[in-house]
């Protein structure tokens, strides 16, 4: 039986994640806290005032550097500590505080791209890669065969998703698609196969690209996809540990 094996979140899009141990998911909703702020760069027109796409802000597809950030949220306090190899740790609120985190990131952006400028955040949903307020899930099973198929061990933070399972087949994950999935007390409709950036070439750990993750998906699938999208269709809480059941 799949269970869940992970849960983690990206309070600011494309800068930083946090483990969870257990979350609750509402209906038509991002999960809480996940790409709450996102990071607009000098050429975006992205204001706040409604979703954008990804080539609106600043990401680890174009970034590698930002993939190696950790996050911790203080919700009562309504503050984001950053962490990472190359830089201070930095608390700061996003809401009040964005020169400071600007100051923080920026000898991580490389001169030639442009460079990050405004936080900004869109009432009621968080700004996912999907134009619907979507929650990720991947499969541990299917990374791990991947990364056997490049002789490397490729970290799942790579995939930046919301939901890891564990106890499926490799790869059997796309065969959600379609269907909804009890997890914990909350139910999600799996809507599409995720469509991988360069992003998820760069270690998590360093910041460097080091794995052709999408040569390697394209030589076995013949595309980039990895992982799934789903929208919450039911409220409840779920944890790690909790079993996945389709229904």
């Amino acid at each position: 039986m799949a269970t869940v094996a992970a849960l983690w979140r990206h309070p600011i899009k494309g800068h930083g994640r946090e483990e969870l141990d257990r979350v609750t998911l509402t209906e038509g909703q991002t999960m809480p806290y996940d790409r709450r702020w996102a990071v607009a760069h000098e050429m975006a027109r992205a204001d706040g005032s409604a979703w954008a796409p990804c080539a609106e802000f600043s990401r680890g597809a174009k970034v590698s550097a930002l993939m190696a950030i950790d996050a911790r949220t203080d919700e009562a306090a309504g503050t984001v500590t950053l962490t990472h190899p190359d830089r201070p740790a930095l608390t700061f609120d996003p809401e009040t505080q964005a020169r400071a985190f600007l100051d923080w990131v920026r000898p991580l952006m490389p001169e030639n791209r442009a460079q990050s400028t405004r936080i900004v955040r869109v009432e009621g949903r968080g700004m996912t890669d999907s134009d619907f307020p979507s929650i990720s899930l991947i499969n541990l099973a299917s990374n791990d065969a991947l990364g056997e198929q490049m002789e490397q061990d490729l970290s799942p933070l790579r995939w930046r998703a919301n939901i890891h399972l564990t106890g499926l087949p490799a790869w059997s994950e796309f065969d959600f698609v379609g269907k909804t999935l009890r997890i914990g007390t909350a139910e999600l409709e799996v809507r599409e196969p995720i469509v991988r950036c360069l992003a998820t070439t760069a270690n998590p750990a360093t910041g460097a690209r080091d794995a052709d993750t999408l040569g390697a998906l394209k030589s076995v699938h013949g595309h980039q996809d990895f992982g799934l999208y789903a929208v919450v269709t039911k409220t409840g809480e779920i944890a790690t540990g909790d079993s996945v059941e389709p229904l």
